[in-house]
């Protein structure tokens, strides 16, 4: 009972303080669940998280079933949910009460302006965090550059990249262990 309301209050931290969406929650996950509880490498995270974009439904709540599923089953997958979305659903909800009474105040309007910068710098730092145990070496690097580049030029979706690369991985991985 004491690991599945670990795995609740950890994300549900991770639920509180996720300002911006899924890619914004990603140094707050690494940090709860990689550093703090050890329940995955930044590998697995990064596994999960890539799964998680490329399955329907939010990235957050796939994340954490993920990792819920792993610590404690199914029961632990459902409770790491409830607990990434409990404090969301509570914060909408309130702000739902009010939102039209106060959005078109200017300090609202310039406190969202400063709340998405901030958001942008959260993204930039999980990014630099990710790239440090994934960009490890000449094919990485390749296949990096490759889906940047994919994607900043076309619309295909997420899931063939991740699909692409999935193959990319394992035909790189199988010609270096042939090579050895």
């Amino acid at each position: 009972m004491k690991e599945l309301m670990d795995l609740f209050i950890a994300f549900a931290r991770v639920g509180v303080l996720t300002f911006g969406g899924g890619y914004a929650m990603l140094p707050i996950l690494q940090r709860e669940i990689v550093e703090k509880n050890d329940w995955a490498t930044d590998e697995e995270l990064m596994d999960y998280y890539a799964i998680g974009q490329c399955t329907p439904g939010v990235i957050a709540v796939n994340t954490a079933t993920f990792i819920g599923q792993k610590k404690k089953g199914i029961v632990g997958g459902i409770v790491a949910t409830l607990g990434v979305v409990m404090p969301s659903f509570i914060i909408i909800t309130a702000i739902a009460a009010f939102i039209s009474n106060f959005s078109d105040l200017a300090i609202v309007k310039n406190a969202f302006a400063g709340v998405r910068v901030c958001v942008c710098v959260l993204i930039f730092n999980a990014v630099v965090k990710l790239w440090k145990s994934s960009v490890v070496d000449k094919a990485t690097l390749i296949i990096f550059t490759g889906v940047f580049l994919g994607s900043v030029f076309t619309d295909l979706s997420p899931i063939l990249f991740v699909v692409i690369t999935a193959i990319a991985g394992i035909i790189v991985k199988n010609m270096e262990v042939k090579h050895q």
